[in-house]
Parts: C-alpha cells; structure tokens; sequence
C-alpha cells in the first residue's frame, strides 16, 4: 500500500484536479492506494478570514465565503458533477453559512467553532475529489481521517495521541478499496474537531502511512522536490534528489516550506521511503527522502534554509558560571509559558546564554524571564534580558558534513567576503547542520552566496598532463592554446598544461606552461621517465588533474590504473587499455566509478566521430545491442580507396603514415589488430565479456608480412608482394565492387555472440560501397532500432580528427566531477 498526499496547489484547479485524478490512477493500477488531500488552493486563508471577520462583526466576512463557494463550483462544474456530489458540498457550504451567522451575530463563541470552520476546505476537497475519481471510472470509498488521528493543542503545539491514532488507522490496511481522506484534521479524545495546523496535511498522511505500514508515502506539491534553497530567494536553486530522514527533518524545521516538518517523524520511525514529487510534472524525479544508511556517495552539503521573524534572546552574567540549575530554570520558564527555542548556544565561559525564538513570543519571553530572575538582575548578579528583533536563521544541512573538513570554513569566508555579519551560531555533535542567525535584511544575499559558493557551477581549473606530442598530440597543444579563452569565458574551465612528455623529454610547471612556444619548453625539459612523471603527477596532488595519453604506448596505458586511484583522471586516444585483458579493463571501469574519476576514450574506436558516447547513451537508457557492422579502420578505408594497382600498395600505404591515418607502427592497422581492438571495445561497452581472442581475422596481408621486424622491412615486403595486393583489386573491380575491410558483431537469437573482422568484397547495395578517404561508417541494430538501423558515418582517422576527439573528452572529463 502507498500514500498519497496531494497539497493545495496541487489541486487549485479543474485542471489541477484532472492531474491529481491521473497520478491516483496510474498508483491506483499498481496496487492499494490512500489518497489525502488538501483544501484547494488558497481555500484555508479564506476560511480563517471568514471566521475571523464573521467574529468581528465585519460585514465583508461574506465575501469569503461566496469566493470560496466559487472556487467550489468551478471545480464541480468542471466535470459536470453528479446530484449526490453536489448535495453534499452544499451541506457542508449551508453548515459553514450557519457558523458564519453564528459568529457574526455571537451566539457562539470563535474559539469553540474556529477548528471546525478550518476542516471544511479538506471535508468539500476530499468529496469533490472522490466524485470526480468516479466520474473517471475510478472506484473509491471516501473516509473521514478525523475518525482516525487523535490529537489536541497544547498551547500553539499540537499533540498526537499517537497509539491510539494508529490503533485506529491500522483497518485501514485491509481495505482492498482506493480510499480518499481529508488531511488536516482530527478529533479530540472527547470527539471534538480539531486540526494538525498549518502543514497538518502533510502530517495526516505521514500518520496514516505509519499506521497502515505503508510501502511507499508521496507528497505531491507545486515543485519538483526539496530545493537546495528557496527558489523565492535563489533563482539557481535545484531539485535536491535525496536525502536522509535527519536531513529532510533539519531542512524542514528551519523552514523548508514544501515538506511540513512533523510528517518526517512518523515515515522515519517505519522507515518508510518518502518522495517529494510534482503534480504537473510528475515523471521528474523529485526528492527521495530515506535512511541515511541507504543514501551512499551523497553531497557534502544537501541543502540551505532559513526562518524569518527570528528574535535572539540573551542572558549574561556571573551568576550563570557554574550554577546549579540555572538553565533549568531557564528553560521551564519558556517550557510553562509554551515558548518553542529554535536554536541554543551558550559560551564555554558559561557567562552568556543565547536562544533563538519566533518574534512573536519575543515579548512574553522578555516579561516571562524579568520575572523568573528579578532578585539576579535587581542585585546585578544577571544583566537584563537583551532581546534582539529583525533576525533569521540559516541553516547549512547534510549528512556527510561530519566526514569533511572545511565545509565551515567555506562557508564562513564566502559570508565575509560578502560582508555579512554572524551574530549566533550553533551545531550540534551530528554536525549534519551548522546554524547562524544574521541580520534579516541580508538573508537574500546570504542564500545566494552560500548557494554560489556550494552549489553553482565555478570556474573549474583543470590541470593537464600530456603525454604524446606527435602528430595528434601537437594538434591537440594547438587547439588548447587557441581555445582557452572560449573555455574560461563560456564553459567557466580553466585549462593549464601542468605536464608535457615525449619519448625523450619531460617538462612541468605547477602553474602551467605557456603553449606559444611548447615546442621549446619540452625541449629544454628533463629527461623523460614514465615513473618519474607519475610519480610527480603524485607529488603535485593538484586537484582536477588529467593524464592525456596520446601515445600508442602499451607501457604507458599500464600506468592508468594507479592513476584512477590517485584520484588522477585519463583521456586516451590509445586503445590499448581498453582492449586489455578483460579484467583489467573491468578494473579500470570500476575504479572510475566507485572514485568518481573521469576516464574517457571516445577516440579509441571513431577518432572524433561519437561512437562510444552514443553507444553508452543506448545502453543507459535500456537498449540492448542486437548487431554491429561497421568500417572501423579510417586507415585501412582510406588505403583500399585510394589503392587502384596504378599507384603501388606500398606507396598508398606510406602516403597514409605521412597523413596520420595509421597507427605509428601500420603494422598494427594492416594485420586487423587495430580493428580488432576498437570491435572489442565496442562490444565490452554494449555490455558483452570478450577477450580480444574471441574474434576472429581474415587476414589479407602475404605470408611473412607480420614476421618483419622494423616498419622498413614490411614496407619493404609490401612493395615485393605488389602483385598480390593488385590481385585482390582486379578481383574486386571485375565484379563491380569495392573492397572494405568490415567489423561484425552479431548477437544470436540464444545469446551466442559471433565477432569477425576481415577483408570483404562489397557491391553498390550495402551501406558503405560509397564510404571514401579516411571515413568510418558504423551501423548499429538495437532493440530499438530493428528494422531502420542508427547509422554513424564520417572521416575515422586523421590528426585533427582525433586531437578534436580527445578535446572533447577532455570537456566531458572537466565536467564529470
């Protein structure tokens, strides 16, 4: 069973209604459901306007009430209500009419009916609402929840009598029927109406999930969620998407207006998964609010409120130090005069106390505490009294606040920066919250700076090191250096090249090196060690730091997974790693998540094209990868496109090694290997477990070409096996078709997974007859895509390509934390 709790905004209007109506249905369709709701939208002020005026003898109390007869018939004859619906709104209309003339005419007395007069805003609601469900052809059964929650004011404190309350609700499980209840509401142990108060809703429907055991308890409302601040004051404010139970109950009590602080207590003590939805948008994901053991890897800071119309009240003197009782005393004084303290704090001096309360019971507390202690101040043992008005508390709240340092300092340096005065602060030994009491005038600029300084999006600095300044890598220098300024005025990154290496030399500079002349500064380096560099990767400690590989270097992908748990990023455009035994590409992939440290390597299988990015954007969103073919070598397109047995085989393949199509070795690209790796690693992320044994190769190369132990002597070979390349070409020609060297991976109707590159003849039919130069083209079958297949085409290979490739990573990767 779940609980629903619809406010009333969520049901201001017919249309407002008709939302609440399908959200019911759509829990209704999964299983038992309770629904309570609100009085419509703005309902309850008219009602204690109403009582009031009509006991002031004021002739406009009618007013009230004919608008919210009004609002009543709108939503009535919004679905063209039926007799019996209508008869019963009228009755309670007619019994509130009666009160009204009552109080006017003072037959009765306010404080005897104004309770009752407050409930009929939930008793028409709650009626409108259950006719309307069945209108819809929604069964339900309407229940009056002040039959069930037992409760009486003790002062301006209401009290539930929680036992009995829930000894009550608890038949209420066995209904299989979808029931409907008013909140607010409640009745004195004698039967006499009553209500919860203000947000008392919200609290009906937490009691009446605790007593039913609920599953599940919802409060939808007028915003998608908890805030990180109020959006009133901080327009940047967002959505917070969990919390622990002690956070939600700390961001409520110091004035968090969506959730009513009371209604956390009763999901707590069942722990019962509360959510904070939207009733317009109810497909957001809203707040989850939950234990705090379920909620892993939460922010430092959850969230900020803050309560107004605060006085601070304070106490000095010696007779405080070191007497027995004093803060008792102190304290049952406020307790008998039902004086609620927000907040405490009291010097270790013990000669000052500080409390925080509402403004409006400032001056009873000032008259309530001269009196308790005139013999301390009249023999000038105690100061008087010194009441302080026109104050706030903010309050800075979340869970992990206690696991890190510096959240105080954060906090207290951006206030002063900005000018803002603490007057009081408190944090208890949880340290999920640290409250401060300022000026009421500053709030505004107090939650706006906090939210800045904890939640906006700063200026990041990034800190690079490079390793692999060749074709590729010279390229990417050149595109760091022209777009940094974009990044810092755009993107608020700020980029800095701590460390540059190349096979011969190193250079680092902590505040990063001036790219005009890199070229000069990394001649002038040290000589270059790969456990020297990540030792002082190590060593620097700097925050944001990213090793950038672009090498083709097996040693150098070998250093990645100590990198990752030093909190060191990676962007890579060397596949190697990837395409590593499958352990330690697990490894890898595991360490990045569980550190939340950035790897990337978009470039390992298209260059610049978004082939992984796109891939893992299908599998996250639960498609499943049913077939790949694709051309996958830019290199080896670009040789067999260019190759017409005119121009030899050898030439067209160094013309490819001078434009940077092949790898450093073309050995790697020509024998399939590469190819290979790259079908591997897409088949790892589409979630399959290969290794690169299990894909198999049909080679094209002659006998021997792969035995040749420099790039000369293959070069060499190429250009004595001429014949044998032509061969493959006139073959090819003869029938009209074109040779390309494809990647397949199939997935079999029981799951047998089939991977094969090779060299294949194709015709004018298939998809890449038509791909020329360095292009790739990959064409993917998915669950979705069944009949008409995503089709990802364009140049694969190429310097500028790929260093655009690994820039881009290297955004991703600024932003990934």
């Amino acid at each position: 069973m779940v609980v629903l709790k619809f406010g009333g905004s969520s049901v201001k209007n017919p249309e407002a209604l008709g939302k609440v109506a399908s959200i019911i249905k759509v829990h209704a369709d999964q299983g038992k459901v309770i629904a309570v709701v609100s009085a419509f939208g703005g309902v309850t002020d008219l009602l204690i306007r109403y009582a009031q005026e009509a006991a002031a003898k004021s002739t406009t109390y009618q007013n009230a009430l004919d608008q919210i007869a009004s609002i009543t018939a709108e939503n009535l004859d919004f679905w063209d209500a039926d007799p019996s619906t209508r008869d019963v709104v009228s009755a309670i209309e007619n019994r509130l009419s009666v009160l009204g003339s009552q109080l006017f005419n003072q037959e009765v007395d306010l404080s005897e009916v104004y309770d009752e007069i407050l409930t009929f805003g939930e008793a028409i609601s709650s009626k409108v609402l259950s006719g309307y469900l069945l209108h819809q052809g929604i069964p339900n059964t309407l229940k009056d929840s002040s039959q069930f929650i037992v409760a009486e004011y003790e002062g301006r404190r209401v009290r539930v009598d929680y036992p009995l309350t829930y000894a009550r609700i608890k038949p209420l499980s066995e209904s299989e029927d979808l029931l409907v209840m008013p909140g607010f509401m409640a009745r004195t142990k004698e039967g006499k109406l009553t209500t919860l108060g203000r947000g008392g809703s919200d609290f009906s429907a937490a009691l009446i999930a605790n007593g039913v055991d609920a599953q599940e308890l919802y409060i939808y409302t007028d915003v998608s969620g908890i805030f990180t601040a109020d959006p009133r004051f901080v327009k940047q404010a967002k959505p917070i998407k969990r919390l622990s139970y002690e956070e939600a109950l700390e961001l409520s009590h110091f004035g968090a207006k969506v959730l009513y602080a009371p209604s956390v207590q009763p999901a707590f003590e069942k722990n019962i998964p509360l959510f904070v939805k939207n009733t317009f948008d109810p497909l957001a994901e809203g707040t989850y609010i939950s234990s705090s053991e379920v909620l892993i890897d939460q922010d430092t800071v959850m969230g900020i409120s803050h309560l107004s119309s605060i006085s601070l009240i304070t106490v000095e003197g010696a007779d405080l130090i070191g007497q027995m009782g004093f803060t008792t005393r102190f304290f049952e004084t406020l307790s008998t005069h039902n004086i609620n303290v927000i907040l405490i704090t009291q010097a270790s001096s013990e000669y000052s106390l500080c409390i925080a309360i509402d403004t409006e019971d400032a001056d009873k507390a000032e008259l309530a505490l001269h009196e308790r202690f005139k013999l301390e101040i009249s023999t000038g043992r105690m100061k008087p009294v010194r009441i302080e008005t026109g104050l706030s508390i903010v309050a800075l709240v979340g869970e992990n606040m206690k696991s890190h340092t510096g959240v105080s300092g954060k906090l207290f340096s951006s206030l002063g920066a900005n000018n803002i005065n603490i007057i009081a602060i408190a944090q208890g030994s949880s340290e999920r919250n640290i409250s401060f009491v300022i000026d009421e005038k500053n709030v505004k600029k107090a939650l706006n700076t906090i939210h800045e300084r904890f939640f906006e999006k700063q200026r990041k600095q990034i800190n690079l090191f490079v390793v692999g300044v060749g074709t590729v890598g010279s390229r990417l220098l050149n595109i760091l250096h022209l777009q940094r300024q974009h990044l810092l005025d755009k993107l608020s990154i700020d980029i800095r090249i701590v460390g540059m290496s190349n096979s011969k030399k190193m250079t680092f500079n902590d505040d990063g090196h001036d790219l005009k002349d890199w070229k000069s500064l990394l001649d002038n380096g040290d000589s270059a060690s790969l456990a020297d560099l990540v030792q002082t990767i190590k060593s620097l400690n700097l925050r944001n730091s990213i090793l950038i590989d672009n090498t083709a270097s097996q040693e150098v992908s070998e250093v990645y997974l100590q990198l990752l748990q030093h909190g060191v990023g990676v962007v890579t455009c060397n596949k190697i790693a990837c395409s590593s035994a499958l352990k330690n590409y697990k490894a890898l992939q595991k360490v990045s998540i569980d550190q939340k440290v950035p790897f990337y390597y978009e470039t390992n299988v298209g260059a610049g094209l978004p082939i992984i990015d796109t891939l893992n954007n299908l599998i996250d969103s639960g498609d499943s990868i049913r077939s790949i073919v694709a051309v996958l070598s830019g290199s080896l397109n670009f040789i067999f496109d260019t190759y017409n047995a005119t121009t030899s085989f050898k030439e067209v393949v160094e013309a490819a090694m001078h434009g940077g199509y092949t790898e450093p070795d073309p050995r790697i690209d020509l024998s399939g290997l590469d190819v290979r790796r790259k079908l591997l690693i897409l088949a790892r992320e589409s979630g399959f477990e290969l290794e690169l044994d299990n894909i198999q190769t049909t080679a094209f190369l002659p006998d021997g070409a792969l035995k040749t132990s420099t790039v000369s002597e293959f070069l060499t070979l190429l250009a004595q096996n001429e014949q044998h390349f032509a061969s493959l070409f006139n073959e090819a020609n003869t029938q009209q078709k074109k040779l390309k060297f494809v990647a397949e991976l199939t997935i079999g109707p029981d799951h047998q997974i089939e991977a094969k590159v090779g060299l294949k003849r194709v015709d004018s039919s298939s998809d890449y007859y038509t791909l020329s130069g360095s292009d790739n083209i990959l064409i993917l079958y998915t669950d979705r895509y069944q009949k008409q297949p995503l089709v990802i085409k364009g140049a694969g290979a190429g310097a500028d390509v790929t260093a655009s490739g690994i820039f881009g990573d290297i955004i991703r990767a600024s932003n990934h934390r």
